[in-house]
């Protein structure tokens, strides 16, 4: 977990537009399952990719949903073209991901966050009542107990 925070300090340090979402969104909000990747949804812009990309770069970062799981090595006009990154790091999973389903591009993900001390550094995290969306339109049984964890914290919080 501790690389994970990490990650998501270098991401702050560099100036990367992202918000995390996912498991670790649901971790930093008090959930107790475990996740081994993070999640985060981020502007697909060519500056921002850039900036993500040189903030990973010595951590060896390849595309993991390639066959020959290529280095990263993204250019202007790759950016042009991406929706979605999928990594393997030194230091774990991180999945960049253009939208959400169940709240939408990176403009309204950011909308429903809020920011929180994680890694180190203070970062945007979806907030409760985003996250509990974002998880209950993804329907898998892992997501479906997130949700329930979620609303027992949002049930404790009131």
């Amino acid at each position: 977990m501790a690389n994970l925070e990490s990650l998501l300090l270098r991401l702050t340090q560099h100036h990367v537009e992202f918000v995390v979402v996912g498991g670790f969104a649901a971790v930093a909000h008090g959930v107790s399952l475990l996740t081994q990747d993070i999640d985060v949804c981020c502007r697909f812009t060519a500056d921002n990719l850039l900036r993500l990309q040189q903030a990973i770069s010595d951590l060896h970062p390849v595309h993991r949903m390639t066959p020959k799981r290529l280095p990263m090595r993204l250019t202007r006009e790759k950016c042009a073209d991406l929706k979605n990154l999928y990594l393997d790091t030194d230091w774990g999973q991180l999945d960049c991901l253009g939208a959400v389903l169940g709240i939408g591009d990176y403009d309204e993900v950011a909308k429903g966050s809020i920011e929180i001390i994680l890694g180190g550094g203070k970062c945007r995290v979806l907030d409760i009542n985003a996250l509990i969306k974002a998880k209950e339109a993804m329907g898998r049984p892992r997501d479906k107990e997130t949700v329930i964890q979620l609303r027992a914290i949002q049930e404790r919080n009131r």
